[in-house]
């Protein structure tokens, strides 16, 4: 009876591990649909890239192919995939961000704000809300 017993005991141990291992891999699941999908509150959309503010740089963050083709003068290119590495040679703490998409967008801002930059704005190059106002237009 004493080994039925201990059967038991560590059968619902391992069934306890199972569960603490589900939740800490539906906890990186949420965290990382977090990141890339739900969106950046308090940073607007800005249409006009040019340069108010001299503080202020424009920081492309699309892919190399995608930024030279649609050149942005004065702005400095750091794919995302390339922040980790080389977000100390951005020179200012204020940055207006162009970004293909969204999801470029929310990675690019979460990470700079996690490093201490303030995002003042960004430009979406893909996006289909002014495809939409120029059909209109």
């Amino acid at each position: 009876m004493d080994d039925v017993y201990s059967i038991m005991e560590d059968g619902g141990e391992f069934m306890f591990i199972v569960f603490i291992v589900g939740l800490a891999l539906l906890a990186l699941f949420i965290q990382l649909i977090y990141v890339r999908y739900a969106p950046v509150k308090g940073i607007p959309c800005i249409e006009n890239t040019k340069k108010c503010d001299m503080e202020i740089v424009t920081l492309d963050i699309r892919d190399y192919q995608q930024a030279s083709n649609d050149v942005i003068d004065g702005a400095i290119v750091i794919p995302v995939p390339y922040l980790r590495r080389y977000h100390n040679e951005i020179p200012s703490s204020k940055l207006h961000i162009v970004a293909t998409d969204h999801l470029e967008k929310n990675i690019a801002i979460r990470f700079l704000q996690n490093k201490g930059y303030e995002i003042v704005g960004y430009t979406l190059t893909n996006c289909k809300c002014k495809k939409k106002l120029e059909h209109f237009a």
